[in-house]
């Protein structure tokens, strides 16, 4: 885990998005050559055209739910809980707080939405059955619930109404997720359109992040942690489309780790995508073999992280190392809110 570990000063944090959406920085990084600084907005000259990019167009909702466990002749007591995993039409699993307190069998009230414990796992994790199932649940979460900003954010300022937009994409239309694949939070409208006018073609893929993005690598090593499953689908026509891109010589650009993963979890061994619908945790590390993809446009990570492990294993853990330095001393604006990097890979990444 010390691999991955770096020094990043408090100030590097960055707690609101830059205006308008494609103003942040881009760091772009390719293996044996010094890190080159430009915009978001340059984007599509960085690109070829019959490059294809792919979007995650899941939607983030408001998953963090803040009530009272109830109990028999015994005081309320107050409970937050962070979904992550939709298991039913009616159950999910979440992170509780303070899960040590609780059993199941438990009652937990949010407003007019009452939930069972049905499991205790480790961790902090439970299952929760509600007393509404489909899209009854889905409007009771959204009535009740609050956007649930990255821990980094939350614990420096309080969610107001302008999160509501800056903490999804401009593209998201599939409701499932509990954390933003932020990389997509750079791409207006205008620069979209760029990118059509450039030749460069875009796609969609949906991988419904969960909380479990949030969690620290507890482990001294990285074969000791355990990745949460995240729900994803990429259907048959984009999977033939994308084929088709590098078939023809094109290249595929993930926008996110979010749909890096995706795209990865349905490779084929040759390299080729097939249709996918279904949970994936996967778990990317220095040594991975990449098969799917040829780009990465992503924000910077935390250290010790399993983002900054994959992009290490993508383009390189030295020069990942030398260009998250650069991009300390440049100023460069991190995580959730931050700035841009677009990745090229390193030799390590074996792409086809």
């Amino acid at each position: 885990m010390d691999l991955f570990d770096f020094d990043l000063p408090e100030t590097s944090i960055a707690l609101r998005p830059a205006e308008p959406r494609d103003a942040g920085r881009m760091l772009i990084v390719r293996p044996g050559e010094a890190p080159v600084d430009r915009f978001v907005r340059d984007l599509p000259g960085a690109l070829r055209p019959g490059d294809a990019l792919v979007f995650n167009d899941t939607r983030v909702i408001p998953a963090r739910l803040n009530g009272v466990r109830t109990r028999p002749g015994a005081p309320g007591q107050r409970t937050e809980v962070l979904l992550h995993l939709r298991e039913a039409p009616d159950r999910w699993r979440a992170f509780a707080r303070p899960a040590k307190r609780l059993s199941p069998g438990d009652a937990l009230r949010f407003g007019d939405l009452t939930a069972t414990v049905v499991e205790k796992g480790e961790a902090g994790e439970v299952v929760l059955a509600f007393d509404r199932a489909g899209p009854d649940l889905d409007a009771a979460i959204a009535a009740e619930g609050a956007l649930p900003l990255p821990p980094y954010i939350a614990g420096k300022r309080a969610t107001d109404a302008r999160d509501a937009t800056d903490y999804q994409t401009v593209y998201a239309r599939n409701p499932g997720a509990v954390a933003a694949p932020t990389a997509g939070l750079h791409f207006s409208e205008t620069l979209l359109a760029d990118l059509d006018a450039a030749g460069l073609r875009r796609h969609h893929v949906t991988l419904h992040v969960g909380a479990g993005t949030f969690l620290p690598v507890k482990a001294d090593d990285t074969e000791g942690h355990r990745m949460h499953a995240e729900i994803g689908l990429l259907d048959a026509a984009t999977a033939e489309a994308l084929n088709a891109t590098r078939a023809a010589g094109g290249r595929i650009v993930a926008v996110g780790t979010t749909a890096l993963r995706l795209l990865e979890s349905a490779a084929r061994p040759d390299g080729t995508l097939a249709p996918f619908s279904g949970p994936t945790d996967i778990f990317i590390t220095p040594g991975y073999r990449f098969r799917a993809i040829d780009a990465l446009v992503t924000n910077f990570h935390l250290p010790r992280s399993t983002l900054f492990m994959l992009v290490s294993a993508f383009s390189g853990l030295e020069t990942m190392h030398a260009a998250y330095a650069h991009a300390i001393r440049a100023g460069y604006r991190f995580y959730s809110y931050g700035d841009a990097s677009l990745l090229f890979p390193g030799p390590g990444a074996d792409t086809p």
